[in-house]
């Protein structure tokens, strides 16, 4: 009971919110927000809308790379076809180093080089509220791997963010701008590897029903980026999918979902945005 006491309270403070919040909540928060979790863990039903009777049950969309062929697994409690056998410790794991509890990898389209930054209180969410999702019995393709993967982790998130730091607008910005893992898609590879001299630059092709996406430039760039965008523009892209001028973007930014965020995380958001050096 004190060890989830204390979680709680660690959760509230990295919240910010005046009101209790369980790690459980947290999680939710979390999970259905800027993780995004959904988009590859969550079946979709007609018109591409997710299919919540079977959340986070495993995701239609199949990965085929020259290094590993993988889809969104099923990561309910289940106990033969999710993780409902995996230890808190198992999970954590597999979210921050990519190994399964059988040591096997998780391919790195499981941005678990961004989670490294995570915090050990929205580490004890996310374990908390992915073991209260309703158990769903769904066989998922195992991985095939094919060559050595590379794993990207973004600078300055190779450990745990001190959450004394997440009362700093930028620095929260960061955080939730790197588990979210924003700049994994908005900045381009070389070689199969992020090109973080290029951070935030975007080009990157997203393929799938929508046709193709190309991520935009999201640094401070005035013309190429959203530099001379306003602060609830850059927040209507985030949360509506519009760009400026209001035309509609592509998915498969999770939108819908981060319209659930909070206006204090999408401030810290747009005040981290902002630092990101301009690129043509």
């Amino acid at each position: 009971m004190i060890r989830w006491a204390l979680v709680s309270i660690a959760a509230v403070t990295i919240s910010g919110s005046a009101s209790a919040q369980t790690a459980m909540q947290r999680g939710d928060y979390l999970v259905n927000s800027i993780l995004t979790c959904g988009n590859c863990h969550t079946p979709r039903g007609p018109g591409g809308v997710f299919d919540m009777s079977k959340q986070l049950s495993g995701g239609p969309q199949t990965w085929d790379t020259p290094t590993y062929r993988v889809k969104g697994a099923n990561v309910t409690p289940d106990p033969d076809t999710g993780i409902g056998k995996w230890s808190d410790a198992e999970i954590k794991r597999s979210l921050q180093e990519g190994v399964r509890p059988n040591g096997t990898p998780v391919a790195p389209i499981m941005p678990y080089g961004f989670y490294k930054i995570m915090t050990p209180a929205d580490l004890d969410a996310i374990v908390a509220y992915l073991k209260s999702v309703p158990a769903v019995k769904n066989e998922v393709q195992m991985p095939t791997y094919k060559a050595a993967m590379h794993v990207d982790v973004p600078p300055g998130a190779e450990r745990p963010m001190n959450p004394a730091d997440m009362n700093d607008p930028v620095k929260r910005g960061f955080y939730l701008v790197t588990i979210g893992h924003c700049l994994g898609c908005h900045t381009p590879e070389v070689n199969h590897r992020r090109d973080w001299n290029s951070l935030g630059k975007g080009g990157e092709e997203f393929k799938g029903p929508w046709g193709v996406a190309v991520a935009r430039n999201i640094t401070s760039h005035r013309e190429k980026g959203i530099g001379a965008w306003t602060d609830a523009e850059i927040k209507a892209a985030i949360t509506q999918g519009k760009r400026k001028d209001g035309s509609p973007l592509k998915p498969p930014m999770g939108y819908g979902l981060y319209a659930k965020m909070t206006d204090q995380d999408l401030n810290a958001v747009v005040a981290y945005l902002r630092t990101v050096p301009a690129k043509e």
